[in-house]
C-alpha cells in the first residue's frame, strides 16, 4: 500500500484524531492575544485563537486538521513562507470544535492542561459577555497573561499592569499635555 493510500485511510479513522492530538501537543498553540485598538471600547480587545505550524512539505497534516475540525484556514506564516499555519479564530468554532477535541484527545495526556483550562475559561467569560465591561475585560486579560506561566514563546508587548490601568481608567487615551 502506497504512502498516499495510508494517509487517506488515516484521515478517515479514529486513529487520525489520536495522531492529530499528538501533533497538537508538539506543534499546537492556544493563545489569547490582547490587542490595543483606538476604536475598542476600553482601548484593548481580546482575540482567542488556535494554531498549528508545519513546514510547507507537511501541508497534508494541516489539511488533516482542517478535515477533522471541519473549519479553519491554512495560510503561509507571515515573514516565513516556508512555514504554513492552520488557524481557527472563530469563537464559536473554538467553543464547539476545539474545546471538545482538547477535552477528549489532548488534555488527559498533555503538559498544556493549565493553558487549556485558562483558554476554556476565557472563552466561557466571553460567551457570557463579561469582556464587555471594564472589570470583566481586565479579568479576561489577567487570565490571558497567565496562560503561559513558564514563559515559553513570545513575550507580551505591554506589562499587565499597564493594560489593566488603561482598561480600568475608562480608556482615556494617552494625550500629551501641551505647554
Amino acid at each position: 500500500m502506497g504512502g498516499a493510500d495510508q494517509q487517506e485511510r488515516l484521515s478517515h479513522t479514529k486513529d487520525s484524531r489520536w495522531f492529530l492530538a499528538g501533533f497538537i501537543e508538539g506543534e499546537g498553540c492556544l493563545t489569547v492575544s490582547v490587542k490595543s485598538h483606538p476604536g475598542a471600547r476600553f482601548g484593548y480587545y481580546v482575540d482567542p485563537e488556535f494554531f498549528l505550524y508545519q513546514h510547507k512539505s507537511g501541508r497534508r497534516l494541516l489539511e488533516l486538521a482542517r478535515e477533522i475540525f471541519q473549519t479553519g484556514r491554512i495560510y503561509p506564516k507571515p515573514g516565513n513562507s516556508n512555514v504554513l499555519v492552520f488557524a481557527i479564530t472563530a469563537r464559536r468554532s473554538l467553543e464547539e470544535k476545539v474545546v471538545p477535541f482538547f477535552e477528549r484527545y489532548v488534555v488527559p495526556y498533555s503538559c498544556k492542561c493549565e493553558t487549556f483550562r485558562r483558554f476554556r475559561e476565557i472563552l466561557g467569560r466571553m460567551k457570557r459577555k463579561e469582556h464587555l465591561s471594564p472589570d470583566g475585560l481586565a479579568r479576561v486579560v489577567e487570565k490571558a497573561y497567565a496562560m503561559n506561566p513558564a514563559g515559553k514563546g513570545r513575550q507580551r508587548l505591554r506589562p499587565l499592569a499597564e493594560v489593566r490601568e488603561r482598561i480600568l481608567r475608562g480608556h482615556t487615551p494617552n494625550i500629551p499635555i501641551s505647554g
